[in-house]
């Protein structure tokens, strides 16, 4: 195998490991949300445990991609795949710590009689989970097109987010009894913000592989 078939057949399997561990991620953000809604504290722990592997894998791919760097010598082109790679791979991993941080919440509430049915936050989070796999469709495919779309989202969850904390806010003075389960479901909703944000991130890493420029999608 010539050195530029080497190199191009280790830069796959880096974007597969890379796919994978965005999988685990969304599934595990998925897991967290469902165990807040439906108050399942087995599936919440699961979450947790969870971690571990996603975290394993990122380490997984910084190793690669150093490998490839020092044993390649790649030309700045492919300089910029392996950047784009691990910085997007750094976003993953946060990703699925704030699948851990709402588990957590899901677990401090426990079996505390939600004050409202949980709707609105699951529909924030509908949002923000349809930005992370148009992000990372955007990086497998290139679509710069994809990524800005993907970013035009954020708004929305922004605005999202501020209707829910006001309302919730509102919520502790008759209910001062559920001001922690009113907290922690704040914290979910801010979470779920910075899932809308990662997932710019990675929009804004799309662009800059596909074009070398360093764009801010939030300005």
């Amino acid at each position: 195998m010539s050195t530029r078939s080497n190199f191009d057949h280790n830069l796959m399997q880096l974007n597969k490991m890379l796919l994978s561990m965005a999988k685990k991620a969304e599934m595990a953000i998925k897991d967290a949300m469902l165990s807040l809604v439906n108050q399942d504290l087995d599936k919440a722990k699961a979450v947790l445990m969870g971690d571990a592997e996603i975290n394993k894998l990122e380490q997984e791919i910084n190793d690669k991609a150093l490998l490839l760097i020092a044993r390649e010598s790649p030309v700045a082109t492919d300089l910029r795949k392996i950047s784009a790679a691990l910085k997007v791979s750094s976003e993953i991993e946060r990703l699925a710590d704030i699948a851990v941080n709402i588990a957590k919440s899901t677990i401090h509430i426990g079996n505390e009689k939600h004050i409202k049915e949980i709707i609105d936050i699951p529909n924030m989070m509908g949002i923000a989970l349809e930005m992370v796999s148009e992000s990372i469709e955007a990086f497998t495919t290139g679509d710069v097109s994809l990524a800005q779309e993907c970013a035009k989202k954020d708004d929305q969850v922004d605005q999202m987010f501020g209707q829910l904390i006001q309302e919730l806010m509102g919520y502790i003075p008759q209910n001062l009894n559920s001001t922690n389960q009113i907290i922690q479901l704040a914290f979910v909703c801010r979470n779920v913000e910075r899932i809308a944000d990662h997932s710019t991130n990675i929009a804004e890493n799309v662009i800059y592989l596909v074009t070398g420029k360093r764009i801010n999608l939030n300005a």
